[in-house]
């Protein structure tokens, strides 16, 4: 298990109800860790939706996880 920190925007962070957390998991990826926490949390968005940042950086969603990284999972915005 690993322990990490995330932070949600927009429509994610509604939907959990907080804008940071740390969580404790088994996921080992991006990707599984933001399914874990869609279960969890009933998010509305799929994973292909969201873009992960890991300490600051955008990276590929099977990116191997250490432990102790800072992760932002960011939802599609419009823009205009």
């Amino acid at each position: 298990m690993i322990t990490v920190s995330i932070q949600y925007f927009a429509i994610l962070r509604e939907q959990r109800g907080a804008t940071r957390e740390q969580v404790t998991t088994t996921a080992s990826t991006p990707a599984e860790l933001y399914e874990e926490l869609r279960l969890k949390y009933r998010f509305t968005l799929p994973v292909d939706r969201v873009r992960a940042a890991v300490n600051g950086d955008f990276v590929a969603s099977d990116l191997a996880l250490k432990g102790g990284e800072d992760i932002v999972f960011i939802p599609p915005v419009a823009g205009g």
